[in-house]
């Protein structure tokens, strides 16, 4: 199906084409911007609710500034929908983080209007200030820098870094804050009360009126009503507004709040802005969602609803003949529960991401258990850590990629320590449509080099159980348990909880010639391979290790022992990996045999579904079996080689 646009944004293939309309044009152009990506959104997928509430703030910027040359930033990406379509990639829009297609965030690569790749928060401010330095020192005077970042994304350390750094450099830097009170769930903590402050109380609001009012009131008076009027203005400025706004103390000067829907308003007022140097925030009101009902009642949900009807609001859902097996990241919220429920020991920590990895479902039940940080990951961890110091065990549950975000905190406040803090990293491998920016590559890479860090994965949901029971026995330590986004393979999975020994591995299926050694869930592929083979005759070992460190050296001195070629298969990072520390077993002990490792190349992997990606990767099913065919060719032959030497 073809998704037409309106009249106006038919004609618009760049930002020059916008520029050509009138200032009263631009409310029927963000009319049409916003129900474009509504009916794209609702038959292909992808974000929703984040960009459809900055249509308004889109139109705007784009009409004012000269993008490309004025280099405008977008913090997450989530929201960048409306910027895609205005600069150029309307008709590429149908294969928004399809296979192949155009990436559902801003990259470089993709368009010269995308300043900056973004995919993670809070990177916007110190991006934007990077360019504005060195547009300055490359003597680009009239160059503008803007970031747009959203509260939610404010939270983050980084934003307080750059915004600390912004504020003495003093170069020409413009933030708009996009305050919808929501990252993917709604926000928490100091900050979004503070901002809800400002947008509520008239005392700060009124400021400036009430200044102009007295200065009209001075100038009337004595020789130099002009200067006299300058000093108080400086004064005033100096002690109330700069008390009253955390903006304002860090040397910007902070502008609004406005409403973020107000496009012809939004237009004047970055019109002005152009004009003033220096580091200036501009604080936006807006609703996440806006003008689709359903998304602005429950943001949540509409964040990536899937596809839907849009007349109706029915979100499609695949139907089953038989039950299904659940996502990963429910059975790891439900775990929660009943681990909480018989260790009152146990808490639960997440950046920002309740929903998304179901610890919703533990702050529901226990809401003084269970803590949404915000978008904070190094906290995360580090508040983690000292949950643990007092004997507490706490599962801190962050997506693969994010914990990249966090790994200092990792090393230095909890491995060192030898704390007992549970990473449950979620999204681990490839993530889909979301693409390289989320996909969960080098975990296993990164945890295993740690001291003191147990580097564990699940090849089903039983499984993740187990881990995630045995994590909170005595005397545990660092405790990774990595665990793919997506469903599992077990319908029924409500299994009572075994402790597992940790650094053993379990027998799948006996074979002979070649062995397979899966690391996670990726191990179900290797089913299929192992079945699809023996109906050709080539009997396949195949064995869980569930461990990256410490490997189960008894079995994998058997295995190679009894096999005369290995197979590793791993959803992570070759380079380091779990493939690597099979190696490393290999070179210590002197064994010497052929060896396959599958997994993630060293290379950027783009987006589409996982099962497209493993295919292209070459671990699929039929990859798997492939490398297998391709070993036993070579046992076979060359055991015939050795025969006729005989």
């Amino acid at each position: 199906m073809i998704v037409e646009p309106g009249e106006l944004l038919a004609a618009i293939d760049s930002p020059d084409d916008l520029k050509k309309l009138s200032e009263d044009q631009l409310v029927q152009v963000s009319q049409e911007l916003r129900q474009f990506i509504i009916d794209s959104v609702s038959i292909y997928g992808g974000h929703f609710g984040a960009s459809l509430g900055v249509v308004e703030l889109t139109v705007a910027l784009h009409y004012v500034f000269n993008t490309p040359y004025d280099q405008l930033v977008w913090d997450v990406g989530h929201q960048a929908y409306g910027h895609k379509i205005l600069t150029g990639r309307r008709n590429q829009f149908p294969t928004n983080r399809r296979y192949g297609g155009m990436s559902g965030f801003p990259k470089r690569k993709e368009s010269e209007y995308d300043a900056f790749g973004v995919g993670h928060s809070s990177t916007s401010i110190g991006a934007a200030l990077g360019m504005a330095v060195a547009s300055e020192y490359k003597g680009e005077q009239d160059r503008q820098h803007i970031a747009v970042i959203g509260d939610g994304a404010m939270t983050a350390g980084m934003a307080f870094e750059a915004l600390n750094h912004a504020g003495v450099a003093k170069s020409n830097l413009l933030v708009i804050l996009n305050d919808n009170c929501m990252s993917i769930d709604p926000n928490v903590g100091a900050l979004k009360e503070y901002l809800t402050d400002i947008t509520t109380s008239r005392t700060y609001n009124k400021v400036r009126d009430e200044l102009w009012n007295v200065l009209g009131k001075l100038s009337k008076f004595g020789p130099n009503p002009q200067q006299i009027a300058r000093k108080v203005e400086q004064a005033m400025k100096a002690t109330l507004l700069k008390q009253s706004n955390l903006f304002e103390a860090l040397n910007f000067r902070y502008f609004g709040p406005v409403d973020g829907h107000d496009v012809q308003h939004l237009t004047t007022i970055l019109r002005d802005l152009k004009s003033i140097p220096g580091p200036k925030i501009l604080h936006c009101v807006t609703v996440k969602g806006k003008g689709y009902a359903l998304a602005e009642k429950d943001q949540t949900l509409w964040h990536a609803p899937g596809l839907f009807d849009k007349i109706t609001g029915e979100i499609h859902k695949k139907t089953y003949d038989k039950p299904q097996p659940p996502k990963y990241q429910d059975v790891f919220g439900h775990t929660m529960v009943e681990l909480a429920e018989q260790n009152e020991k146990v808490m639960g920590v997440t950046p920002a991401m309740p929903s998304g990895c179901s610890l919703n479902i533990m702050m529901k039940a226990m809401p003084d258990r269970a803590f949404d940080v915000g978008i904070a990951e190094q906290h995360a961890v580090t508040f983690s850590a000292g949950l643990a110091t007092q004997g507490l065990v706490p599962y801190c549950n962050i997506y693969s990629s994010f914990m990249q975000r966090a790994y200092d905190q990792v090393v230095h406040d909890v491995a060192l320590q030898n704390l007992n803090v549970v990473f449950c990293l979620d999204r681990a491998g490839f993530a889909g449509a979301d693409g390289p920016t989320h996909h969960g590559c080098y975990d296993i890479a990164f945890m295993r080099c740690v001291p003191n860090m147990v580097v564990s994965a699940p090849m089903n949901e039983q499984e993740l159980r187990n881990l995630m029971y045995t994590a909170q026995q005595p005397e545990m330590g660092p405790f990774s348990i990595r665990y793919p986004r997506g469903e599992g393979v077990m319908p029924k999975w409500r299994t009572p909880f075994k402790k597992i020994t940790v650094g053993t591995g379990r027998v799948v299926r006996e074979g002979q010639g070649v062995a397979i050694l899966s690391f996670g869930h990726i191990g179900n592929y290797a089913v299929k391979a192992t079945a699809a083979l023996a109906a050709e005759g080539i009997s396949t070992g195949h064995y869980d290790m569930r461990f990256a460190k410490p490997l189960d050296e008894e079995m994998l001195a058997d295995v190679l022992s009894r096999y005369q070629a290995i197979v590793t298969v791993e959803d992570g990072c070759l380079q380091g990996g779990f493939g690597a520390a099979v190696l490393e077993f290999m070179a210590d002990h002197g064994h010497s045999v052929p060896v396959k490792r599958l997994g993630i190349p060293d290379r950027v992997v783009e987006h589409g579904t996982q099962d497209e990606l493993y295919k292209e990767c070459g671990f699929d099913t039929t990859g798997i079996a492939n490398a297998v065919r391709e070993l036993t060719s070579k046992v076979v032959a060359k055991a015939s080689v050795e025969r006729f030497a005989l």
